[in-house]
């Protein structure tokens, strides 16, 4: 046991007002989790003893150990995906099945469950406000489908399911990581990596000097090749050696699918036992038991994706005859034969040639500050906020990562976010993403406040800034920033206090895309461009002219990039509904099944892109990814709704800005998703405003 001093001492079970990020170490997880689920165990006992159906005696003890929770354990997640070392990552591993047991029994409590029925069942019901309705609804859901109305050996057999497919999707991510980091390619002949923008021949001398070989320079090499994204992407995009390609092509699509890194049977397991968990819940599939707390249902996902399929197939095979006569007018001997490892090249240069927009060009014009001072400036027009730099208020775990307040427009704080920007391939995973710190909650509010602030942090991974040189960033990467602030605005502008519902919290997973995906679309709203697109250098605003191309090629390809996204949804929820683990089709056959409605392109008989698909068996995103689509649908209509009221028309645009700042942004998991969209639209959502988008209405009109 830890001694009590130290424990006394031990960051994690401070009181704090932002989480001691700095002062958390490897070796404060294994005392500091487990003194802490001897607390909360000790905790929900009481509650359990004392429990009565109502808000004071059910609710609010319940959430201050959930918040207290999820608080502790979001810190060491997050320490472990910015800042991970071997011996953090032994350390959760370690106490991991006993937060997950802990869980497990705090959602199996039946006193807890029979409180929140005898709510659900009193005459007062009707008279509860409806975030309160859905907070108890909520929870009587989650608590079956945590198997509670299971019988006691079965729901030893789900517990025993839960907490294995926790370790495996545990590994599954830890294989796909260490397989990214195992391929390197060191190359000494400049010749080999022709075509290559400066930019990526400097990450690539980076990660050389990083590997020892400490004279490489951007010029002279060597260069080192990586599977991380920053690598990975730059090599398909503009190499012209087509055997580089094609050597990266491979080692990417066939990440962690052999040796002791292949997540083949892990992939088999996980689909098994999420079948054997749907089945003991009394639903015929997983896909039903994710849609159990989603907005769609299987049959509305899949009417949905077929609906985007058939606009997206014509569009999509003449993407690729416009590649094919562009490369044979190029002279390239590929042409008649493009395939994967072409693909991503040629549509590069075609997209050069025909908008000659060239990204790294760009990258001068959006500079890192210039970017964030934009993207603070719309949400001021739009929601009347004001974000303020508080570096120093709060703890942080790099010196790059900056923290903000967020101020209504009387200039009072409403949250506090932190923006960690910069990738760090040794210790941080890829990907861009936003996560919470603390809800907004009465319950959790200090002494002498009314509620407690929520605080989010925003995640990105673009290039770090160069001696005196800003990060430049990728048109991309600017859509990234505005899509992880947009979730960040729906956690921290919500209006709702009950803490359990508050923010991000019981949004319906395909609804929570919604905000993200609607801030991307003033990334192409012209004034808004405009005010963010200035040389880091000479202050020079962005040409008109290639504003118009920027604007063009947003619907280039968009054929082939909606059929992208629908074959991993559609793989998705074939893997968990149709799909039989131990059955005659293995999980590849599923896979090259789906292909031929999704791919014009057939995929290589080799392909093992599901080895590496941690969405859907890492992620949240299993029976799920669809929703991407679901919420893209739900934001392009959104943003129409801006649109039809014109965007340059400022106070329309203030006034329709407000009512979805009191509505989408406002209401939080309190209502019904569907509800709160027709609130703001006044009707409910039509997929044709992002086929619109998309430049794919002619092809389904």
């Amino acid at each position: 046991m830890a001694s009590e001093d130290s424990l006394s001492s031990n960051p994690l079970l401070q009181n704090f007002d932002f989480p001691p990020f700095d002062s958390v170490d490897a070796h404060h997880v294994r005392p500091g989790i487990r003194a802490l689920l001897q607390q909360l165990e000790a905790e929900l006992e009481q509650l359990e003893k004392s429990v009565e159906p109502s808000w004071p005696k059910l609710v609010e003890p319940l959430e201050k150990i959930i918040d207290r929770l999820s608080v502790v354990w979001g810190m060491i997640n997050h320490l472990k995906a910015v800042k991970d070392t071997p011996e953090l990552r032994a350390a959760i591993e370690e106490v991991q099945p006993e937060k997950v047991k802990f869980q497990l029994r705090l959602g199996q409590s039946k006193p807890i469950y029979n409180a929140f029925k005898a709510i659900r069942e009193s005459p007062d019901w009707k008279s509860l406000r409806e975030a309160r309705q859905r907070l108890v609804e909520a929870q009587i859901k989650e608590a079956v489908l945590s198997g509670i109305a299971l019988e006691d050996d079965k729901r030893e057999e789900f517990n025993k399911i839960e907490q294995e497919l926790e370790k495996l999707s545990h590994k599954f991510s830890e294989n796909v990581l260490d397989a990214t980091k195992k391929f390197e390619k060191l190359i000494t002949d400049k010749k080999e990596i022709e075509g290559l923008p400066p930019s990526a021949l400097g990450l690539f001398a980076q990660a050389a000097v990083s590997k020892g070989h400490e004279n490489a320079t951007a010029d002279t090499g060597p260069w080192l090749i990586t599977l991380d994204a920053p690598s990975y992407l730059p090599v398909m995009q503009h190499a012209k050696n087509r055997a580089l390609r094609e050597e990266v092509y491979r080692a990417y699509l066939s990440r962690a699918s052999s040796g002791d890194l292949d997540n083949t049977a892990i992939i088999d397991q996980i689909l098994k036992l999420r079948l054997e968990k749907a089945k003991l819940l009394g639903y015929r599939n997983y896909a039903e038991v994710s849609m159990a707390t989603k907005m769609a249902t299987v049959e509305k996902a899949d009417e949905l994706l077929e609906k985007l399929r058939s606009a997206s197939w014509d569009p999509a095979v003449q993407d690729i005859e416009d590649l094919k006569s562009f490369a044979k007018n190029q002279g390239a001997a590929e042409a008649d034969s493009l395939t994967h490892w072409d693909i991503t090249f040629w549509s590069e240069r075609l997209r050069e040639s025909k908008y000659d927009i060239n990204e790294e060009e760009l990258r001068p014009y959006f500079s890192l500050p210039k970017v964030m001072d934009a993207l603070f400036g719309l949400a001021k027009t739009l929601f009347g906020i004001d974000v303020v730099p508080a570096d120093g208020v709060a703890p942080v775990w790099n010196s790059d990562v900056r923290f903000y307040c967020v101020k209504d427009s009387s200039g009072n704080p409403t949250a506090y976010f932190y923006f960690d920007p910069y990738s760090r391939p040794s210790e941080k995973r890829d990907g861009a993403w936003m996560d919470e710190v603390f809800s907004r909650s009465r319950v959790m509010a200090q002494k002498g406040s009314s509620v407690r602030l929520p605080v989010a942090q925003m995640v990105c991974n673009q290039t770090p800034p160069v001696g005196d040189k800003p990060s430049l960033m990728t048109f991309r990467e600017v859509e990234t920033v505005f899509h992880e602030f947009g979730h960040a605005l729906q956690h921290m502008l919500t209006k709702e206090d009950e803490g359990l519902v508050a923010g991000i919290r019981n949004i319906e997973w395909d609804a929570v895309e919604l905000p993200s995906q609607f801030m991307e679309n003033w990334c192409y709203h012209r004034d808004t461009l405009m005010s963010i697109a200035k040389h880091y250098q000479t202050g020079e605003t962005l040409p008109e002219n290639v504003y118009k191309k920027l604007l063009a090629a947003r619907t280039f390809r968009a054929g082939s990039l909606s059929l992208r996204q629908l074959k991993f949804a559609t793989v998705d929820l074939e893997l968990h509904t149709k799909y039989m683990p131990g059955g005659t089709e293995t999980i590849y056959d599923v896979d090259q099944r789906v292909s031929i409605k999704t791919q014009v392109i057939p995929p290589l008989p080799e392909d093992r892109f599901l080895c590496s698909f941690s969405h859907i068996f890492a992620g949240g995103y299993a029976a799920g990814y669809y929703s991407y689509k679901w919420a893209e649908v739900l934001s392009a209509d959104a943003f129409s709704a801006f649109e039809d009221a014109g965007l340059d028309d400022i106070k329309a645009v203030k006034e329709t800005g407000q009512r979805f700042r009191n509505t989408i942004l406002a209401l939080g998991g309190g209502k019904a998703p569907l509800k709160v969209f027709v609130e703001f639209r006044g009707r409910e959502p039509s997929p044709e405003p992002l086929l619109r988008h998309n430049g794919l209405l002619a092809a389904s009109a």
